[in-house]
């Protein structure tokens, strides 16, 4: 099983990007799925979660401005992000959730462990 993230880059703040995880080598549409990012010096952080079934959460930092979705016929998740920050640059990650179908409520805190398959990470930098 692999998770593979892409579309990271170099933006203006202001702007925005697409990052995109593709998914092989397990029903994708059976788990939910994660992003999270990590900046120089700084622990792993949540940024954005959707269940299997569509539910997402996002992290107060970034509700608002992004946007989590999925399409399960490319086995694809994606995070759109908008009027992006300094702050918000860091090397992001997707993840897929341990657990198939797991019930989505809107106020779980979502942390690394919930999460079992890894991508590689995508950079994003932000300039001022």
């Amino acid at each position: 099983v692999q998770l593979q993230a892409s579309g990271g880059g170099l933006v203006q703040a202001g702007g925005s990007l697409r990052l995109s995880c593709i998914a092989s080598g397990r029903t994708f549409s059976n788990y939910a799925m994660g992003w999270f990012r990590q900046a120089p010096g700084k622990e792993r952080e949540f940024v954005a979660y959707i269940s299997w079934s569509g539910g997402t959460t996002y992290s107060d930092s970034v509700k608002g401005r992004f946007t989590i979705s999925r399409d399960n016929a490319k086995k694809t998740v994606y995070l759109q992000m908008n009027s992006l920050k300094p702050e918000d640059a860091a090397v992001y990650y997707c993840a897929a959730d341990r657990v198939p179908f797991r019930e989505y409520f809107s106020d779980r805190v979502y942390v690394d462990g919930d999460f079992d398959i890894w991508g590689q990470g995508t950079q994003v930098t932000v300039s001022s």
